[in-house]
C-alpha cells in the first residue's frame, strides 16, 4: 500500500496522516476544490445545529499581511524578541500554498453546553483534514503561540472566539512517514458495570 492509496473509505481513514507544514508544496486545492472541501468538513457532529465554528481562508495574496499581523502581535507580547523568533513567526505565516484558519465560534446564548460546542469545533477541523486527504492533498493542523494569542485571534474574529488551529494545505513534498500510534491495549477497555472498570 502506498501513502497515496485512497481506494476504499477505510483505507482512506487508515492512511491519513499529517504532513509537516513546511514540506507542503504546490499544487493546492483551487477555489472550487477548497469550497467543496469546506462543505464536506462542515458535515460534522453539531448538537443543536449551531455551527459553533467558522473557516477563514487566507489566500496567497494575504500572506504578507498575515505575517505582519503575527509579527506585530508577537512583538507586542514579547518586546524583547530576537531576530530568530521574528523570523520564525514570519515563516509560520508563509508555510504551504493554502491556509484555512478554523475558529471556535460558540453560541453562548444557546442551551447547548459550551464543551459540546468546542468538541464540534475540534471535530470540524478533523473533518477538514480528512476532506483534504480524500481530495488528494495533504494537510497539517498547527496551533503554537499564534493560536493562543488574543492579538492574532483579533485578526480573524471576535473576543468570544478562539483559534482552533491553522490548517496548512498542499501537496506532500516528501513521503509521509507513519508516526507511532497508541497501544490499543492501553486506550481501549470494556466496562463491566463497576466504577473502576475501564481504568
Amino acid at each position: 500500500m502506498t501513502f497515496n492509496d485512497r481506494s476504499t473509505p477505510l483505507t482512506l481513514l487508515a492512511t491519513r496522516r499529517s504532513a509537516k507544514a513546511r514540506d507542503l508544496i504546490p499544487p493546492a486545492p483551487d477555489a472550487g476544490e477548497l469550497a467543496r472541501i469546506l462543505e464536506i468538513a462542515a458535515r460534522t457532529p453539531d448538537h443543536g445545529k449551531l455551527a459553533p465554528w467558522r473557516f477563514v481562508v487566507v489566500p496567497a495574496e494575504a500572506r504578507d499581511a498575515l505575517a505582519a499581523g503575527i509579527i506585530d502581535a508577537y512583538r507586542a507580547e514579547k518586546p524583547g524578541a530576537g531576530r530568530l523568533e521574528i523570523e520564525a513567526m514570519d515563516q509560520f505565516a508563509r508555510q504551504a500554498p493554502a491556509l484555512v484558519v478554523v475558529l471556535a465560534s460558540p453560541k453562548v446564548e444557546s442551551h447547548i453546553p459550551l464543551w459540546e460546542q468546542e468538541l464540534s469545533a475540534g471535530a470540524v477541523t478533523m473533518n477538514l483534514l480528512h476532506a483534504v486527504h480524500a481530495s488528494g492533498y495533504a494537510g497539517c493542523w498547527l496551533t503554537g503561540w499564534a493560536a493562543y494569542s488574543d492579538r492574532v485571534r483579533d485578526l480573524f474574529g471576535a473576543a468570544s472566539e478562539r483559534i482552533v488551529g491553522f490548517v496548512f494545505i498542499g501537496t506532500a513534498g516528501k513521503l509521509l512517514e507513519e508516526r507511532p500510534r497508541p497501544d490499543m491495549a492501553k486506550v481501549v477497555s470494556t466496562w463491566g458495570g463497576t466504577a473502576t472498570d475501564g481504568i
